[in-house]
């Protein structure tokens, strides 16, 4: 039984490593789909898995697990930027300036409490505490990539092999921090006093989507004098408001027409707009109608068909450059992009995994089809080369050293801030480098789950050698309360005001704090009693700037007050 004693035992084996990997991150997945009173830890189980491994001597060369580390870390914090980026910039508008300041506020309360626990809790001339408190604030927030971050700037500050483990102060803080979010939540409700079946009725009574987005179909008859031997492009620059006119009935004959057909009185046609700008179009044009057409009856009968873009040559155009109108004599209503059903306005751009609703006749539909690409299977292969150019990209910015007066060390974005901002930029402007950045949900959470199991695995093992002396007969205890104020304190704060000031539906208060926390068991609790999507959106709107701050305040942290 030699062959299976060294497995586990000799450990510069690959055989080895790929075991103790294997073992910890499928205990730890397995382990954190238990559920207490509602609430599990997920997949950060894996860290806890790896610290007992790592306790009972069970590990792995450094090396290898410094780089599978490392390596985990890049691809988990690139495939979240991947994701976000498409939403980074659009997340400031439609009331997402108030919310991201209040996730920025209660960002910069989590760091003002770690330090008022470090000097009231901790002994300050033990130059070992202040980089364990930034473990606890990690642990606190339940932000994975900023522990990453941090651990790396620690790397950076000290050269000298010093080890801080500050995943133990993570992994103390952790578990009260998922209660904490949730608990601290529920407190805002009793404080505000909030009725849920209000708030949701509330949110029942407003409108689900943005009435400037959201597509509006009508059928009108032309009434307006003024229109009559105007075509459709003259008609749409005076009323200043994107329209597509998908059918045209003229004197009993049905067309698709293009930008250059003009109307004459009593013409029927079908409008398509943005929902917010039906009344003046209806104003300007004619009474809506019901109407009676029989396209079967027609030479050229038309069809609406949903196409999905998996040509890549689409990528980045738009609408407008693309005349599928005057070419094609096909008209393009509505665009589907990540589930979000949106109005075709003539500056859209075309990204792989677009689906767009077509209408005209069957036979230029096909060929707008065939144009297009609109081929699923081509959506599941994953566009792997865009992924590594950009964590090219990113290492190389995230290694550039910015000079700072009175830091020990020039500042770098490092393994996590500069992968994570590359690929935001590439989610958002991918497509002017004739980048394909579209992975299927599938795809990334695979990537981003792989690479997070990788990264916890990692840490768990290095910490679990000192675990029990730093924990146990430490200052462990310490770590749990002072993390348990690091969360529950800038939450109270930072929800009493949005409600009490802002007047931020409660759900959609819910939601943002999820997204600060990057909590994903917070917001599946706010799904849970919430009959609306606006925990959803108030998760998706803090989200992406809570990210990053979080990555990039570790670094600062680390480089401006451990340093020193």
């Amino acid at each position: 039984m030699d062959w299976l004693t060294n497995l586990f035992k000799v450990q510069d084996t690959v055989a080895h490593i790929v075991l103790l990997y294997s073992i910890v991150i499928a205990f730890g997945v397995y382990l954190g789909k238990l559920k207490i009173g509602g609430i599990s830890l997920g997949v950060t189980f894996v860290l806890f898995v790896g610290i007992l491994a790592g306790h009972i001597g069970f590990t792995g060369p450094l090396p290898v697990l410094n780089f599978l580390q490392d390596f985990g870390l890049i691809l988990f914090v690139f495939m979240i930027g991947l994701q976000v980026g498409p939403g980074f910039f659009e997340s400031f508008g439609r009331g997402g300036i108030k919310l991201n300041l209040l996730s920025c506020v209660a960002v910069m309360l989590n760091i003002s409490v770690m330090f008022a626990c470090y000097y009231i809790f901790f002994d300050t001339s033990n130059f070992r505490n202040l980089p364990m408190m930034v473990g606890t604030l990690y642990g606190a927030v339940t932000n994975t990539p900023g522990l990453g971050a941090a651990s790396e700037a620690l790397h950076s500050v000290f050269k000298q092999g010093m080890d801080f483990d500050i995943a133990s102060g993570y992994a103390c803080a952790y578990p009260l921090g998922v209660i904490g979010i949730i608990g601290a939540t529920l407190a805002i409700k009793y404080i505000c006093k909030v009725n849920l079946k209000v708030e949701n009725d509330k949110l029942n009574e407003e409108e689900a989507e943005n009435p400037h987005s959201k597509p509006h179909s009508m059928y009108l008859k032309v009434a307006n004098a003024y229109i009559t031997g105007r075509t459709l492009k003259e008609i749409s620059e005076f009323l200043n408001r994107d329209i597509v006119c998908t059918r045209i009935m003229h004197e009993g004959e049905l067309k698709v027409p293009n930008r250059d057909t003009v109307f004459e009185m009593d013409d029927e046609i079908l409008i398509v707009s943005a929902e917010g700008d039906a009344a003046a179009i209806k104003a300007f044009i004619g009474p809506e109608i019901v109407v009676d057409w029989h396209e079967e009856d027609q030479p050229q009968p038309m069809i609406s068909r949903r196409i999905v873009i998996t040509n890549s040559s689409m990528n980045g155009k738009t609408l407008a450059k693309m005349h599928l109108g005057s070419i094609y004599g096909v008209n393009v209503t509505r665009i589907t992009r990540q589930g979000m059903e949106l109005f075709a306005s003539r500056n859209h751009h075309f990204n792989v995994g677009d689906r767009i609703m077509v209408v005209g006749p069957e036979e230029n539909v096909n060929r707008v089809a065939e144009l297009m690409g609109n081929s699923e299977k081509r959506l599941n292969a994953p566009n792997i080369a865009t992924i590594f150019i950009g964590i090219i990209v990113g290492i190389l910015f995230g290694s550039l050293p910015i000079a700072i007066p009175q830091m020990p060390v020039p500042l770098k974005l490092g393994l996590a801030g500069g992968p994570l901002i590359i690929a935001i930029l590439i989610g958002r402007f991918g497509y002017r480098m004739h980048l394909v950045t579209y992975t299927t949900t599938s795809a990334n959470m695979m990537l981003r789950e792989m690479g997070l199991a990788l990264f916890l695995a990692s840490v768990g093992i290095k910490a679990g050698a000192g675990f029990w002396e730093t924990v146990v007969q430490g200052d462990g205890l310490k770590y749990v309360y002072t993390g348990f104020l690091i969360t529950i304190i800038p939450i109270l704060i930072v929800g009493t005001i949005a409600r009490m000031k802002y007047k931020f539906n409660y759900f959609t208060i819910m939601g943002m704090i999820a997204g600060t926390y990057t909590d994903p068991p917070a917001l599946a609790y706010a799904n849970s009693i919430c009959t609306g999507e606006a925990p959803a959106i108030g998760y998706s709107t803090v989200y992406p700037l809570s990210m990053f701050l979080r990555i990039f305040t570790a670094q600062l942290i680390v480089l401006f007050f451990c340093g020193a």
